[in-house]
């Protein structure tokens, strides 16, 4: 595969100023935005509905990566490809029924990803590997943004990478939870080829450079 992406987190947006940060997020390297929907039920947080993705997805001109940490997210599918998603990555630990979700989301057009919290094994995922277009491992405890990496995410990465050589797939793994410039070049060595990045970019004196500093970091890590 190609260069890595870059996904800006738009919880870290300054939501006073949205379209401002929309705008700079145009403006910059980004690949995706990468769009957290919190129930208050699945994660101890609430976040955005439908009028707000719809709003944003008129804004940005970056495909939305849209990260369900909700609860039945089945019920949900259809209505958030409509509003703009291009991605849809449902959480493993909120699916009975995970093939099936993630063949719902493929009748909608959108590219199909499973999230794994910090605890939940990579092994899991044995069964539905070659139906993913993106594995999203947790790097934090999801519902909050601003918490400290989990390194183990790394061997974590290693683990799951090997396991996609040696089945000869390729999804997207994305990794998301206090990515920076200070872990970037790892989590990359590491076989990972999308970062969201939310502090790290919209706490920055100057966003558009630490996206496009992301972006260029470690360019010769990937080898797929």
């Amino acid at each position: 595969m190609s260069a890595h992406l870059v996904a800006p987190s738009l919880l870290a947006a300054n939501f006073g100023h949205l379209d401002a940060d929309l705008q700079l997020v145009n403006d910059s390297t980004a690949d995706w935005l990468h769009v957290d929907i919190m129930d208050g039920r699945f994660v101890p947080n609430i976040s955005f509905g439908f009028p707000v993705l719809e709003a944003v997805q008129k804004a940005c001109k970056k495909p939305l990566d849209v990260h369900l940490m909700i609860v039945e997210p089945e019920k949900y599918i259809e209505a958030f490809a409509k509003a703009g998603a291009n991605v849809i990555t449902v959480h493993y630990e909120a699916c009975t029924h995970l093939h099936r979700c993630i063949q719902q989301i493929k009748a909608t057009g959108a590219k199909a990803g499973v999230a794994l919290n910090p605890h939940t094994p990579i092994e899991l995922l044995e069964d539905i590997l070659e139906d993913l277009d993106l594995v999203l491992l947790m790097s934090v405890n999801p519902g909050f943004g601003g918490q400290k990496f989990i390194y183990q995410t790394l061997p974590k990465i290693e683990r799951l990478k090997t396991r996609l050589i040696e089945r000869n797939l390729s999804p997207y793994i994305e990794i998301d939870g206090g990515v920076g410039l200070q872990n970037a070049e790892a989590l990359l060595k590491a076989g990972a080829n999308v970062l969201v990045a939310g502090n790290a970019v919209f706490a920055d004196p100057n966003p558009i450079d630490m996206i496009a500093r992301l972006k260029n970091i470690g360019e010769e890590v990937w080898k797929f």
